[in-house]
C-alpha cells in the first residue's frame, strides 16, 4: 500500500507566510539597482534586503540543520534482521572500516520495495568487493522484517538477504536523515553513500512510487572512491572505472575535452 502513496508536504514558503507578524510598514521584495537617466540609484524596494532574504530560504531540516552531504552521518544503534536472526547495527561501527550504502524504503510487504531490496541483495558481492556494506531501513519492526525475509520471493517476499534490514520503529533514524513523511509516518526512498570516515558523500531521495537503480548507485560509489584515491582528479558525467577522468583546472580540463 505504501508504494502507491504520494508524499504530503507543506510548502516552506507557505509556512512562512502563515507565521503571524506585527503590523508595520509595508514589506517589499529586493530588486537589483535601478538605472534612471543613466545613473545608478538604489531601488526604494531594496530596504532591509538581508533581513527579508532570510525569510525566503527553504531549509529542509530546520534553521539550524547543516546539509547532510559533506557532513558526518547521524549515528544510530538499532535492531535489525540478518540471516534470519535479530542483531544490533551501529552505523559508527563501520567508520574506518567500510563504505556504507544506507537506503530507506516505506514499508514491508509492499510492491516497489521488494524489487529494490532484492536487487541490492542479488548484487551484494559487487559492493563487497569494493569494501562496502549495504543497510536497508524502514519503520517496520524486526518481527515484520523477519516475516518478510521468511516469505518466498514468488509470493511477494524477500527470501534470504545478504545484508541487514534495520528496524526504525521510533522513526528517529528516518527523521535524522530527513526522509520521514511526518503525517504518514513512513520514509521516502532516501539513499545515502557514506565513506569510511563516516561522512555522507552522496544522497538521493525519490518519492514513494519511484524505484532506484543499483547500477547508478554502484557507479556513483565507484566514482567517489576514485576521487578519494586520486584527489587531484574529478569524474565527469557518467564516468565508469577505466574511463578518462579530468583535472579540475583550465589546462587539465582542455586535455580531457580534446581527448573525448
Amino acid at each position: 500500500m505504501a508504494c502507491a502513496f504520494s508524499a504530503s508536504t507543506v510548502s516552506p514558503a507557505a509556512a512562512l507566510v502563515a507565521s503571524p507578524k506585527p503590523t508595520a510598514a509595508p514589506q517589499f521584495l529586493s530588486f537589483p539597482r535601478a538605472f534612471v537617466g543613466g545613473a545608478a540609484r538604489p531601488s526604494r524596494l531594496a530596504a532591509s534586503r538581508t533581513a527579508r532574504a532570510r525569510n525566503f530560504v527553504a531549509r529542509a531540516g530546520g534553521e539550524d540543520s547543516l546539509p547532510l552531504v559533506g557532513n558526518k552521518a547521524p549515528d544510530f544503534d538499532a535492531e535489525a534482521v540478518f540471516d534470519q536472526e535479530f542483531i544490533n547495527v551501529k552505523l559508527s561501527d563501520y567508520i574506518g572500516k567500510k563504505y556504507v550504502i544506507l537506503f530507506f524504503y516505506p514499508l514491508d510487504f509492499t510492491f516497489v520495495c521488494p524489487t529494490e531490496i532484492t536487487a541490492f541483495s542479488d548484487r551484494h558481492e559487487e559492493f563487497e568487493k569494493i569494501n562496502t556494506e549495504i543497510l536497508g531501513v524502514s519503520v517496520d519492526s524486526v518481527f515484520s522484517h523477519l516475516a518478510w525475509v521468511q516469505t518466498e520471493r514468488k509470493s511477494g517476499g524477500l527470501g534470504d538477504l545478504k545484508y541487514p534490514l534495520v528496524s526504525d520503529v521510533t522513526k528517529s533514524i528516518s527523521k535524522s536523515f530527513g526522509v520521514l513523511i511526518p503525517d504518514q509516518g513512513i520514509a521516502l526512498r532516501g539513499l545515502f553513500i557514506i565513506d569510511k570516515e563516516g561522512v555522507i558523500q552522496h544522497s538521493t531521495i525519490n518519492n514513494l512510487g519511484i524505484g532506484r537503480s543499483v547500477d547508478e548507485t554502484l557507479r556513483t560509489l565507484q566514482a567517489l572512491q576514485y576521487v578519494q584515491e586520486n584527489p587531484d582528479e574529478v569524474c565527469p558525467a557518467g564516468w565508469k572505472p577505466g574511463e578518462k577522468s579530468m583535472k579540475p583546472d583550465p589546462k587539465g580540463s582542455k586535455e580531457y575535452f580534446a581527448a573525448i
